[in-house]
């Protein structure tokens, strides 16, 4: 459960961005228009929809199924082992970050998709995926009615993926697969939907997702002694690694490929009802177990130049001499359960379409990890090389975690969709939540041999402390659009929403009593819309900031591998400016524009360490532009309909320069994220495609830079040529598809 202040992946954007038209819709079926758009496009990562941004820290995970929350949390149970766009999902759309704060607290763009859940008619699909690095990606859904009144649905989802390099520590960068089964009742006014799933992944890919490279000083990187970005690892040859368990500080040997394992069992209850006076209720409730939910987290320090002299030694004794790395791993054992309920009562009275509802959502965590730290060669598949007889030290010094207990969220809201008048629309919601958290977590500061049972330095014994909270959470939201003329009008909405830190913030050292504060999110933005036959276009201003984020930070004394972790408690405010155009400039062209503007920086943010030498750094990153958040964006979707079978697609998104480290000393240019594609209905049955990533082939590196938090803008300059190690885009990728119905 290591913390990351961001997640660099293709549409880092703010408040307004990817769906600014749809501040100009007045109905439910206008605002579901076109949201769901290249959702699934990630430039990152090819197993879970790209993440939009709203110029804050990720609030963790923004994808629902069926009303809830696929995965409660993806701290310790990650998204893409339990769900996936898949052919079992009849609808993928998107909540709005003002509909999120009122259905779920959270402000956020959030991925909301839906079952299948059979039809009377036997029918079906198998989709088929590959690609030109030996992906095998099969789908199918199959549904029908088994008598009069019931309905059946099955899928089987079953990927194959052994990434853009050879996975030499698994056979796969990815091997998951996901099963679905479920029956519907028919009544005269509604259906009641029984539905089972089970998931179980490995993803070697979410830890080998790094580079080595030459910072040159400029914005630019280049390859370090013929690494190949993207299409050679960085991870050890030999998963074989040495741990002290955190638990009872016993030293254990362990394969890499034995600990990410990820299995799940979920049942579902779904209840759809008209009742009486035209009311609509909508219940929806699962219990989700995951026994196993696993994962490794590789990291990096400096890198530097050693000599046959440094005392550093290959496996067979031989001294090596060449670029080090100081490598980090932490390797994360979690079980998760959760019961969650949602229900919905929905109804239009004249000119109101009002919703009631209520959350009760339980969330259980047993969870701990392990850390330790290594050298490594800097190459293709990089030794683990020994030093002193040894090939790892420094277990569980960098924030090893822990953490055993439940939160529970019971929460009301109520929204109203108000046609005031023919010119003039109000939406107002309203949540508020009642939040308990109760949890075993030790908040003493780690250090090298730490493990729980152990003893302080401080000659206390280390055990686990419980921490209680009951709090009240909430949630508000107002919208007004007024048609000044038919095809023009102005708009502005502000949203709120609150909570307090969560179970996943005490796996560290979690905050004090002092620390424990509220966390205030608000949301304003107003802008202008016009509308024809050709043109859709809104312009908006956005603010939005966040108070009392909580991140766990591990700062590297630069030019060293030596790194303290850190509780870092600061604000958040970002403002810009975004817009947002459909344009059809002729019979079956398309094209979406969007372009932001931002400045999302930091606020309260000073924090110091010291290190073994007694040498204490600090970091004021006051004011400072939010690291891996680029200033300028702008996304292009031009698309040709030639006709009813043809379809041509692009899809080019520019990330200005963004800065790699926290106070605006490092930094990488920007660049393109390129998507393309041919879709072609050869009959009623038979669909194929065709897909390119990254056509212009970029292959610069992404995200911040490993062991860089303290390096100020004063000494940038003496960092140029520094050897360095980061993440990376999917390199260029040809991906073939198919898919049959029946």
């Amino acid at each position: 459960m290591k913390k990351t202040t961001l997640l660099f992946i293709v549409a880092t954007a703010m408040a307004s961005t990817a769906i600014a038209q749809e501040v100009t819709d007045t109905t439910a079926t206008r605002k579901a228009k076109g949201s769901e758009r290249n959702v699934m496009l990630n430039a990152s990562d090819a197993t879970k929809p790209r993440e939009i941004q709203i110029g804050l820290p990720s609030e963790d995970v923004n994808v629902y199924e069926n009303g809830l929350p696929a995965v409660y949390s993806s701290s310790v149970h990650k998204l893409s082992a339990h769900w996936r766009s898949d052919a079992s999902l009849g609808e993928v759309g998107l909540m709005t970050p003002s509909e999120s704060a009122i259905k779920t607290g959270n402000i956020a763009y959030t991925v909301n998709s839906k079952s299948k859940l059979g039809q009377e008619k036997f029918g079906g699909v198998v989709n088929y995926r590959t690609n030109h690095f030996g992906l095998h990606n099969i789908d199918m859904n199959v549904g029908g009615s088994i008598s009069p009144n019931w309905l059946f649905t099955a899928s089987v989802y079953q990927n194959f993926d052994p990434g853009s390099f050879d996975c030499k520590i698994d056979e796969y960068s990815d091997r998951t697969a996901i099963y679905h089964a479920g029956v519907s009742r028919l009544f005269k006014r509604g259906k009641l939907t029984l539905l089972y799933k089970y998931a179980e992944s490995r993803n070697a890919g979410n830890f080998l997702n790094a580079v080595p490279f030459r910072y040159v000083g400029d914005g630019s990187v280049e390859e370090v002694n013929g690494f190949k970005i993207g299409t050679m690892s960085y991870g050890p040859r030999s998963g074989e690694i040495e741990y002290m368990d955190v638990m009872d500080g016993k030293m254990k040997s362990a394969n890499l490929r034995d600990l990410i394992d990820n299995r799940s069992h979920e049942v579902s209850l779904l209840f759809d009802y008209k009742l009486p006076g035209n009311w609509q209720l909508n219940l929806n409730t699962k219990f989700m177990t995951a026994p196993e939910a696993n994962y490794v987290d590789f990291g990096g320090s400096s890198i530097w130049n050693a000599t046959a002299s440094d005392g550093y030694m290959l496996d067979d004794g031989t001294p090596y001499s060449g670029l080090v790395e100081g490598r980090r791993t932490w390797l994360h054992f979690g079980k998760v359960k959760n019961f969650l309920t949602t229900i919905e009562l929905d109804k239009r009275l004249a000119n109101h379409h009002v919703s009631f509802g209520m959350n009760e959502w339980y969330y259980n965590l047993d969870y701990h990890s392990s850390s330790m730290q290594w050298y490594g060669s800097v190459k293709e598949y990089p030794e683990i090389l020994s030093v002193g007889g040894k090939k790892f030290y420094g277990f569980n010094e960098l924030s090893p975690e822990y953490t055993k207990g439940s939160e529970n969220k019971l929460a009301a809201y109520i929204t109203d969709d108000w046609q005031a008048t023919e010119k003039l629309n109000v939406f107002v919601g309203g949540r508020l939540e009642y939040y308990n958290m109760s949890a075993d977590q030790i908040n003493i500061p780690r250090y090298a041999g730490f493990y729980i049972g152990g003893t302080n330095s401080d000659g206390t014994l280390i055990e686990p402390r419980h921490v209680s909270k009951n709090k009240l959470n909430y949630a508000a939201t107002a919208r007004l659009t007024y048609n000044i003329r038919n095809n023009f009008g102005a708009t502005a909405d502000a949203t709120v929403a609150t909570r307090f830190p969560r179970i996943s913030e005490y796996a560290g050292t979690g905050p004090t009593e002092e620390q424990y504060k509220r966390v205030t999110i608000p949301m304003m933005r107003a802008g202008l819309f016009y509308k024809n036959d050709w043109i859709d276009v809104t312009s908006m201003f956005t603010y939005i900031s966040k108070s009392n984020n909580i991140d766990q930070q591990n700062l590297t004394k630069p030019g060293t591998s030596e790194a303290k972790t850190v509780l870092l408690i600061y604000d958040i405010q970002t403002m810009g400016w975004t817009t947002n155009a459909e344009i059809k400039p002729f019979k079956g062209a398309n094209i979406h524009l969007l372009y932001t503007l931002q400045k999302p920086v930091y606020k309260n943010y000073d924090a110091s360490v010291t290190f073994a030498d007694g040498t204490q750094m600090g970091v004021n990153a006051n004011d400072m532009v939010v690291k891996e958040i680029p200033q300028t964006l702008l996304e292009l979707d031009p698309s040709y309909q030639l006709n009813d079978k043809l379809r041509f697609w692009l899809s080019f998104r520019y990330f200005g320069k963004t800065y790699a480290n926290l106070q605006e000393a490092l930094y990488f240019n920007g660049h393109w994220e390129t998507f393309g594609g041919i879709n072609w209905k050869v009959n009623k049955n038979l669909e194929l495609g065709c897909t390119v990533v990254n056509f212009l082939n970029q292959t610069g590196a992404t995200g911040t830079i490993n062991g860089s938090e303290l390096i100020s803008k004063e000494d940038a300059g003496q960092f140029a040529g520094t050897y360095m190690s980061g993440h990376y885009l999917r390199p260029f990728t040809l991906e073939f598809s198919a898919s049959i119905r029946f």
